[in-house]
């Protein structure tokens, strides 16, 4: 594959920004940085900004594509369409469906990841996030109520067996008595609990964190909301220590002035921005099926068919993240990180995405100064970017 340098103004590095340089990129994999010209090809993109590859933790599919579907080759296709967009790892995304159904959407990613050859150039799919079916019927939203459950550990360990280890992340209602259970048994593996779709209070909430539950699903929707006198879990998200919150920042789900709230509240280092993209994602308008349930995609949002309300979102991450810039609520670099190594975090797996380490595979997004998506690299080969 040989080795080549990338040349800008602005690089967002594991310790900190750096300004003008020459990142290496050597078989694939990352080099050094250094302000010194090296001698290799160089890739000049003059003022723009260079960061880890991005990294949407929470997305159910795109372009026709979903994990519903129990189609390798779909999520395959998927994944290139994503890369073509600036997501370089995501973690597919299931609903609430029934135990069967959702073992074998499990089954159906993990065959998906085996299928690819060296070759392949999309999106990485570094493990797979469950959301539901252990969520209550008050803020179900999208996910279908013939199918919520409390949570089981021993039905998890059924779908990490037919996931083949993939699950990183599993979504739950803290109001069920089980939950902090399941959070504990799931913490000592390493596997990251979620709350949400849920009407905890704050005490409910903070009973799953203390038992080792450590980021909220979608935060401020389909949760019980901030009061005085209840904080209820939106109220947990924000002040509880060492959690990470998901936000969709589409300005639609969340408008950008909550967007502040809950950033200025919880610290940029402890937002993760996500799509809560639906399979329909970089689709014309039209009627879709959507975690079992009709959807209409319009104006750049999808809803449930009776439009009663929101059914999830069709936004890619680079337009989130220059989002979070454009409405001035966080610098580019934190932006950035925001969409890569802060979900990577929140998702434990910052080992193999989110930073530019090194020896890693070179995934990488180019940022045009106004934050506008310039370029994607899969493993240091340059995405044909989508039209």
């Amino acid at each position: 594959m040989g080795s080549f340098a990338i040349h800008a103004s602005n690089f967002v590095l594991p310790g900190k920004k750096a300004g003008a340089g020459y990142l290496t990129i050597e078989d694939g994999k990352f080099g050094a940085y250094s302000v010194e010209k090296p001698d290799c090809k160089i890739v000049d993109y003059g003022d723009a900004w260079v960061g880890a590859g991005l990294v949407d933790t929470h997305i159910h599919g795109f372009f026709g594509h979903a994990t519903t579907d129990i189609d390798p080759n779909g999520m395959n296709e998927a994944s290139v369409e994503l890369a073509r967009r600036g997501t370089t790892s995501w973690l597919p995304t299931t609903f609430t469906d029934s135990v069967e159904h959702i073992g074998d959407q499990c089954e159906a990613i993990a065959d998906a990841r085996d299928k690819r050859g060296d070759d392949f150039v999309g999106a990485r799919m570094p493990g797979i996030y469950l959301e539901g079916p252990f969520f209550t019927a008050a803020h179900k939203g999208a996910q279908n109520p013939a199918y919520l459950v409390a949570p089981s550990y021993d039905v998890f360990s059924e779908w990490q067996r037919r996931a083949r280890g993939m699950i990183v992340k599993s979504a739950l209602a803290p109001e069920y008595p089980e939950a902090p259970a399941y959070a504990s048994r799931l913490a000592a593996e390493g596997v990251v609990t979620s709350l949400g779709h849920s009407d905890a209070t704050y005490d409910q909430a903070m009973a799953a964190v203390n038992a080792g539950a450590s980021c909220f699903v979608h935060t401020y929707n389909g949760m019980r909301g901030l009061n005085q006198r209840e904080p209820g879990i939106l109220g947990c998200a924000m002040v509880s220590r060492n959690t990470y919150a998901e936000l969709i920042c589409d300005g639609r789900h969340v408008l950008p002035a909550a967007c502040e709230v809950l950033v200025r509240a919880k610290g940029w280092e402890h937002v993760a921005l996500i799509t809560d993209c639906l399979g329909c994602g970089g689709l014309p308008d039209g009627n879709y099926m959507s975690g079992g349930l009709p959807v209409v995609l319009k104006d750049g949002l999808c809803y449930l068919a009776d439009m009663s309300g929101i059914a999830g979102s069709i936004l890619t991450l680079a337009k989130g993240v220059k989002n979070m810039v454009d409405w001035g609520i966080v610098t580019a670099e934190q932006a950035i990180r925001m969409g890569s190594e802060i979900p990577a975090r929140s998702a434990h797996i910052d080992g193999v995405c989110g930073l530019i380490l090194p020896g890693r595979n070179a995934d990488l997004n180019i940022y045009a100064p106004d934050m506008a998506l310039e370029a994607t690299y899969i493993g240091g080969t340059l995405v044909e970017p989508a039209e």
